[in-house]
């Protein structure tokens, strides 16, 4: 048994001795932690000596990056904050006189670069980050990994990664889109591909709003309306959900393929947010799927991006959100109507047959004169049924085993998107609230190992001034 071993035997056998006598979990609890600590510390010591065997010489003069010889000038130590606790690290320094500039080349090989986190630690903060405040996101790491890091160490690592995350996936969309990365179609095959996209706010600071027009009414709290002052106090983050189907039920409804989803939220405006939803379209089997459909509620920018950039999908338009508008022209309506009640079913069994002729129709009957308010509020929502009337062949959907509710996209907005930035008190900056999206984006789609698998994959860290000592 070597001596750090020994030591941690020690204490651990300590730890035991020491809580042998109390009753209940208590006393386990503290002999668990006690382990944990040992083996951290055990653990810490031997990644100090591994790091120690290779101190980044790499000869009296090297290259700085720039076409310039940088010079040896001493052995510096610093920090490492890693899974295991600090560890110390002894490495070359090299200076180059051209540039005014100094780096260690044992900091870019372990991809230390201008932090002192290395990358098993960041890949830590990044989750916890992402799932929860930062402040307890803290309490977090520390309770279940024994780590401890300040949140503004939390938030500065898990907003940079988040960032540099969305720059590969913009850079992947690019490369999708020019050919130059060609994805393998999916195995197995899946029978439909669904592109679901929707939008909704975040809270944003003052200066990400400025210049931006508001509501003209706000909630107060408390069930009431509040005039606005026009400031903006969001900015609206577009999500798309793209999921597969296979199979239907029992019952002969679509079944959503296990764990097919996949997300992408972007600020950026529809005509850059459409080619990354049209990329990651083609990466999930789009061009070779039996059926590419595209859900969305009436939003004139989805279905311009469908149009333009997935032309060969089947549009439908959300049925609970022409439901709701349905609901809304009813109301209109209901103090002329004489059942409203009636009136209301007849116009959803319309709905369902695509006759949204008979619902234009019902709703201007010579019987219905309306004027005024009124008559603007029920010339809007018919507008709504006239530009949407060939995505909303429900029956026939129906019958070909197709989903016709974007529910999948809309939980997105409430539980990728919600759950995070949508907290009571919060306001973000545009880059803070990209990089937290894209992780959130990222841990609900599954994939996360597939943009951590190299230490030199982060975008430069603005945030940390690049190591001196």
């Amino acid at each position: 048994m070597t001596r750090l071993a020994a030591v941690a035997a020690g204490q651990v056998a300590a730890a035991v001795e020491g809580e042998s006598g109390r009753d209940g979990g208590d006393g386990w609890e503290a002999v668990e932690l006690a382990i944990r600590t040992a083996m951290l510390e055990l653990g810490g010591s031997l990644l100090g000596r591994l790091l120690a065997a290779d101190p980044g010489h790499r000869g009296p003069r090297i290259d700085c990056g720039a076409g310039h010889q940088a010079e040896f000038i001493a052995y510096r130590d610093k920090t490492l904050h890693t899974v295991l606790g600090p560890v110390a690290l002894r490495r070359a320094w090299y200076h180059c006189a051209v540039c005014g500039h100094g780096h260690a080349p044992r900091d870019e090989e372990l991809g230390v670069a201008g932090t002192s986190l290395t990358p098993g630690l960041r890949r830590m903060i990044d989750r916890a980050g992402a799932a929860a405040p930062f402040a307890p996101a803290v309490g977090l790491l520390s309770d279940l990994a024994g780590v401890d890091v300040n949140a503004k160490a939390v938030q500065r690592a898990a907003e940079v990664d988040g960032r540099a995350a969305a720059a590969v996936i913009t850079a992947r969309a690019e490369a999708i889109r020019a050919r130059t990365l060609v994805p393998l179609p999916p195995s197995p095959m899946p029978d439909i591909l669904y592109v679901a996209i929707d939008g909704t706010g975040v809270p944003m600071t003052a200066t990400e709003t400025a210049g931006r027009a508001g509501k003209t009414a706000r909630p107060d709290g408390q069930g009431s309306t509040l005039p606005d002052d026009g400031r903006a106090r969001t900015r609206e983050v577009k999500l798309a959900c793209l999921f597969t189907q296979t199979e239907l039920n029992d019952d002969g409804y679509p079944v959503r393929d296990p764990d097919s989803s996949s997300y992408l939220a972007s600020f950026a405006p529809a005509h850059e947010f459409g080619p990354l939803v049209a990329a990651e379209a083609r990466r999930r089997g789009g061009d070779h799927v039996r059926q590419l459909v595209v859900l969305g509620d009436g939003a004139v920018w989805i279905w311009k991006l469908a149009g333009k950039l997935l032309p060969e999908a089947t549009q439908i338009v959300d049925i609970y959100h022409a439901r709701e508008h349905l609901h809304d022209l009813a109301a209109t309506l209901a103090f002329i109507v004489t059942d409203p009640a009636q009136w209301l079913r007849e116009r959803l069994d319309e709905l369902d047959a695509r006759d949204i002729e008979a619902i234009i129709a019902a709703a201007t009957a010579p019987e219905y004169p309306l004027v005024g308010v009124k008559a603007v509020d029920r010339d809007k929502a018919l507008t709504y049924f006239r530009t949407n009337t060939v995505r909303r062949r429900y029956a026939h959907y129906r019958k070909h085993g197709m989903f016709i509710g974007s529910g999948n996209v809309e939980a997105g907005c409430k539980a990728v998107i919600g759950q995070r930035l949508k907290l009571s008190g919060r306001h973000w900056t545009t880059p803070g609230a990209t990089g937290i999206l894209t992780l959130r984006c990222q841990q609900a789609s599954g994939p996360w190992d597939h943009l951590w698998t190299r230490p030199h994959n982060q975008i430069p860290d603005t945030h940390l001034a690049p190591c001196r000592t």
